[in-house]
């Protein structure tokens, strides 16, 4: 009996592109990521780098659930690390300690931190997320257990963005600002279902292309 190869999957194609694009982004973002480095020790005591639990992809069907109950908690999806250049004070909470909605002129912000955040360059390590499979380059953005359990009680459809890998940058992202409030996060949520919907890797192409002027022009961070 003839054996057929195995056919290659879209997810497959899309995981191998995402692989390729970090890679490449480190190598091109060494020499950035190191002068950030160097002003973070020289401008603001505490480590470079800022890590935080997020939620991550869901590989259940819808409704399946997690386990039997007792030793397993369903938190949404698989947690994982993410890192970032720290751009906030270590003696001002930390990044993300607890949640507060972003604001202009924050106090809590370095002045070095400020600018990493205009141009998104504290976002620049979760390249290695995204060789280690945490992630993929474009996908809804991961948020923290606790927050994100608050949030699928109180916004429908919240836990489906897990459907797919989180990513660095999104539809959302590219179509609307840092979440201020509880309705900021019901337009995101609606925008990462959008994308959810329409999921392809053409798809993902497009939202890296209209990601660049968001970041050139420093459209929606502070």
């Amino acid at each position: 009996m003839q054996s057929h190869p195995t056919p290659v999957r879209p997810e497959g194609i899309r995981r191998a592109l995402n692989v390729i694009l970090a890679l490449l982004g480190i190598v091109v973002a060494v020499p950035i990521m190191t002068g950030i480095a160097v002003l973070l020790k020289l401008t603001s005591p505490g480590p470079v780098l800022y890590s935080q639990t997020r939620v991550g992809l869901d590989r259940r069907a819808p409704r399946f659930p997690l386990g039997n109950g007792r030793r397993f908690r369903d938190v949404g999806g698989r947690p994982f690390t993410i890192y970032k250049f720290r751009t906030m004070r270590v003696n001002g909470g930390g990044d993300a300690e607890r949640q507060v909605w972003a604001q202009p002129d924050d106090p809590r912000v370095t002045s070095i931190g400020r600018v990493l955040r205009k141009f998104r360059l504290d976002e620049l390590p979760q390249l290695f997320n995204v060789l280690r499979g945490d992630m993929n380059i474009v996908g809804p953005r991961p948020e923290q257990p606790r927050i994100f359990a608050e949030l699928r009680e109180q916004i429908e459809g919240y836990g489906q963005r897990q459907r797919v890998r989180p990513g660095i940058t999104g539809w959302a992202q590219v179509n609307n600002d840092y979440d201020t409030s509880l309705d900021s996060v019901r337009v995101k949520v609606a925008y990462d279902l959008e994308y959810i919907a329409r999921h392809s890797l053409f798809e993902d192409l497009r939202i890296l292309l209209l990601t660049v002027p968001v970041v050139m022009f420093k459209r929606g961070a502070w």
